[in-house]
């Protein structure tokens, strides 16, 4: 019965999900895949409906969207390299002055304890910094909940961003859509081992964020190699932003509508300090190298890879220049944070 319970409660996640994404779609929400069911399914964490996320559709998907990203990596991109320099010099100082302001709302406005507010801080992953911050001792509900917050907060912030003060409307419409018959046969057999193989090597390999990270690189080859002219089917990647929503809101489950109000309410201004301070960064960079501000700025926004990923696609931004910047981001998190903690911890 307790199997069939949680198949119930998946159930109710998903249908939830796809409601709120249709919804979303409907009043032109941009991302509205996988916004809506964020949304959605936050909401009925809140109101204690037993929603529970689809975990375990989670491994299959999100090779789906490093395929997709790949598809957009074009040769004229490698010209490219030389002008991200300055953006990946600057990464460290825009990490650590927006983790330290982060850091400051959890610590004073928050009243966390200095080992959960430091792992709920850095602008990692969540299931990294859940286990780092565990394994030095920080209350792992609160870091989770502060990281799920932050993305879902990142997200909607962004979004607003963009079209309230950026002006910059959604690059997809119908003439990007990829229906089922687009591809022939040999297209989903080379894709499909491009999601496949690119999982299993980015384990091997150890890349971080491995899932999204091998597949993209994979399909980035096969696309300028010529092997491949299109794009993943568009209702492939729908489903899979429809997963990646409602996992997202699910991880607010188990947590009360005080406890939940409380840790968004925190994290939304710490969300905000480490946002402003992408702003900041990003006008520089924007302004030295002769860039787009909204380009810049997508690159240090502290959401999670795959999130700002479908997000850069969806505003019709560089996706290879964001991408790999959001990959060096949460590969120095997970490299320094044990090390810094350890530092800032003799200090304190």
């Amino acid at each position: 019965m307790k199997g069939v319970s949680r198949h119930q409660d998946t159930g109710l996640a998903l249908t939830i999900g796809v409601v709120s994404g249709l919804l979303g779609f409907w009043i032109g929400m941009p991302l509205p895949w996988m916004l809506g069911p964020m949304i959605g399914t936050t909401i009925a964490a809140m109101a204690g409906l037993p929603v529970r996320g689809p975990g375990k559709l989670r491994p299959i998907v999100i090779p789906v969207i490093g395929v997709l990203l790949g598809s957009g990596i074009t040769a004229e991109l490698f010209g490219q390299l030389g002008s991200w320099a300055l953006t990946l010099i600057l990464l460290p100082l825009f990490l650590t002055a927006a983790a330290g302001v982060s850091y400051f709302v959890y610590r004073r406005l928050g009243g966390y304890d200095p080992v959960t507010a430091f792992y709920s801080a850095m602008p990692g992953g969540l299931n990294e910094m859940l286990l780092l911050g565990a394994a030095a001792g920080g209350d792992d509900k609160k870091i989770a909940l502060a990281h799920a917050a932050r993305v879902l907060i990142v997200i909607f912030l962004v979004v607003l961003y963009f079209g309230l003060v950026l002006g910059v409307r959604s690059g997809q419409s119908g003439q990007n859509y990829v229906p089922l018959d687009a591809l022939a046969l040999t297209d989903y057999l080379i894709l499909g081992l491009c999601a496949v193989l690119g999982a299993v090597l980015g384990k091997v390999l150890h890349l971080p964020a491995a899932p999204v990270f091998g597949p993209m690189i994979l399909s980035g080859i096969v696309h300028v190699a010529g092997w491949v002219h299109v794009a993943p089917p568009t209702v492939i990647v729908i489903t899979a932003q429809i997963v990646i929503g409602t996992v997202i809101g699910a991880r607010f489950v188990g947590a009360s509508v005080k406890e939940i109000l409380r840790d968004i309410g925190v994290g939304t201004v710490a969300t905000v300090g480490m946002l402003a301070v992408a702003i900041l960064f990003a006008e520089t960079i924007a302004r030295i190298m002769d860039m787009p501000l909204s380009q810049a700025f997508l690159a240090y926004a502290p959401g999670g890879l795959t999130e700002m990923s479908l997000l850069t696609l969806t505003l019709g931004q560089d996706i290879a220049y964001v991408s790999v910047t959001h990959i060096i981001r949460i590969t120095m998190i997970i490299a320094i944070a044990p090390a810094a903690f350890r530092w800032f911890n003799r200090r304190r």
